[in-house]
């Protein structure tokens, strides 16, 4: 049986001050690579379905086309509200992008799958701002998913050197550590990964792929 896995991207298309955002592409193009080579079945949803849109910084620059084909695979997404059984899954992944601090935090039915697939001992994973995805999430004893949790995820000192810090709703490391999460930061932009349990984070969009091999690694 292949393994199944949810990746979940964002439909955010703007920030606060309508400076567009959206996907940051090679986030999900590394890790859906790695999951189509390991023989996955991969299910792409989003918060509101239909087409997601990608960050136009994420194509500049040399972007192999493996890469770029992947967006073929973002044009059409599932909605999350769609997905009535979880059983099906093994696992969940959440590609960053700034698009993600906008839509990812209150939505609901994302909270419900991430918990259940957690509590059922199944990955958790999420790279950058995916992250973002988490910190609404509450276990079913209502404590925060990431409370105690070693995790990462894009750094204060990171969003700083983007400039795009004050058009964010709140910065992602300050937000898992005021949840009580035991964030772990390195040095920017440095390939960087925490495992905790079935939870996987990862700092940047540097780490992209070691968290998928990580996924692949618990999956095996």
């Amino acid at each position: 049986m292949s393994k199944h896995i949810l990746m979940v991207v964002t439909t955010a298309d703007k920030m606060n001050n309508e400076h567009s955002t959206g996907l940051w592409l090679s986030e999900f193009g590394e890790a859906y690579v790695e999951f189509a080579n390991a023989g996955y079945t991969i299910t792409v949803a989003s918060p509101k379905g239909g087409k997601a849109p990608v960050d136009d910084r994420s194509l500049e620059g040399e972007v192999p086309q493996e890469i770029l084909d992947t967006a073929k695979y973002l044009e059409n997404t599932l909605n999350l509200d769609e997905i009535k059984d979880i059983d099906g899954f093994d696992g969940i992944f959440l590609p960053g992008g700034h698009g993600t601090m906008f839509d990812l935090p209150d939505h609901t039915k994302l909270q419900e799958v991430i918990r259940d697939l957690y509590e059922q001992n199944k990955v958790v994973a999420a790279v950058c701002h995916g992250p973002a995805g988490l910190v609404g999430v509450k276990l079913s004893d209502g404590t925060p998913l990431v409370a105690g949790k070693a995790v990462t995820a894009f750094t204060d000192a990171e969003e700083v050197e983007t400039t795009l810090d004050q058009y964010m709703p709140f910065l992602l490391e300050t937000r898992m550590r005021e949840l009580g999460a035991e964030f772990v930061a390195a040095e920017n932009w440095a390939n960087h990964v925490q495992v905790d349990g079935n939870l996987i984070t990862g700092q940047n969009p540097q780490s992209t792929i070691s968290v998928a091999k990580e996924v692949l690694k618990q999956l095996a």
